[in-house]
């Protein structure tokens, strides 16, 4: 049984849509800025809850603030921009909530309607694929990339990579070069970690290749077990960086995803009902970490809507199962295979 019952769902959404703006935009936390990923992780977890008038705005002000070019600034005020550069992965993530949105019950329309802008966003994106697969993290205002990519980011790139597929084989749109595309990512991601930059620090690099899909079956198990110590302490979630004694709920709740995505099934319903400890009985909001052993929250006491939506979006994969749920569990790996492309293979084996 989920730690938490329909009412507490309902509750944690209530709070996150009590901090959407008038214009769409879903901030961090009170007061604060926004970035399109996050925005569209908050999104999700508002259309899990039912929430779809909040969800319409929350895809109408990304549509509002869609650059020429297809891209979004990385960080936004409620009024401008904060920063200007430009992320792929975070600009890739709307397919991703499209497509669950799709599979949680929008129909066929509200695919037509976001269409072109998941179009113009993704094929920005691909501009920056590299040749050995792999998509850099940071592009300048003048469109000139970065010099190095993110593991943990190529890897929500290839999940929406495959969503944005979905979404144009639904409408009869067929885009065989995005699944192509993210077989490619996937590749890079699973078979050359060299093409990234050693963030091993941190947990979202030891998690996210198997909660993406781009690792499966026993290399996925494999991988989590391997440093399941070092970030995962009992009881209370996990640590956002190794060494560091600061859980957050977001990193717990992503890692219980990725843990039952790999079929380790006993361990993700742990690691949620671990971040309950975080979660404010008044308001059903979530302190974005704290740091032990003093359970001291931190940073300085924040309460953050992408915390609040990790964890509802998690208890949706694990704990109630739907087609949206496919997106990040392993039933999702077959749909991603489905297109032209190939599954990952090793490279630089026998050769």
């Amino acid at each position: 049984m989920s730690p938490l019952s329909r009412e507490a769902v309902a509750q944690t959404a209530d709070w996150i849509a009590s901090l959407q703006l008038p214009n769409g935009m879903v901030p961090w936390y009170r007061g604060g800025h926004a970035d399109p990923w996050n925005h569209v992780e908050a999104t999700m977890a508002l259309a899990a809850a039912g929430r779809w008038p909040e969800v319409e705005r929350a895809f109408a002000w990304l549509r509002t603030n869609q650059l020429a070019d297809g891209s979004w600034c990385t960080f936004y005020l409620p009024d401008g921009v904060l920063d200007p550069r430009r992320d792929p992965n975070v600009c890739a993530y709307l397919a991703t909530g499209a497509w669950w949105c799709h599979r949680l019950g929008a129909d066929r329309a509200f695919l037509e309607e976001w269409w072109p802008m998941i179009e113009r966003a993704i094929s920005w994106c691909l501009r920056y694929q590299r040749l050995s697969g792999e998509i850099v993290w940071s592009v300048g205002p003048d469109g000139v990339p970065g010099i190095f990519a993110l593991l943990a980011a190529n890897s929500s790139l290839q999940r929406s990579l495959h969503c944005a597929y979905q979404v144009g084989s639904v409408l009869g749109r067929e885009r065989p070069e995005w699944q192509k595309a993210a077989v490619r990512v996937a590749e890079a991601v699973a078979y050359r970690p060299a093409a990234f930059a050693p963030k091993e620090r941190w947990a979202m690099d030891w998690y996210y290749p198997v909660l993406s899909g781009a690792l499966s079956g026993e290399a996925a198990r494999e991988r989590l077990l391997a440093r399941w110590g070092e970030f995962a302490e009992t009881g209370l979630g996990v640590r956002c960086v190794s060494g560091n004694f600061w859980v957050t709920a977001a990193e717990t709740a992503e890692c219980a995803m990725a843990a039952n995505r790999a079929g380790m099934r006993e361990d993700a319903e742990l690691l949620l009902a671990w971040a309950g400890h975080l979660r404010d009985p008044d308001d059903g909001s979530y302190w974005t970490g704290c740091a032990h052993p003093e359970c001291v929250k931190f940073p300085g006491g924040q309460r953050s809507t992408y915390s609040a939506a990790a964890v509802l979006i998690a208890d949706h994969v694990i704990w109630r199962p739907s087609a949206a749920a496919e997106v990040f569990s392993a039933s999702g790996d077959e749909l991603s295979r489905s297109g032209p492309g190939r599954p990952a293979e090793p490279v630089g084996q026998g050769r």
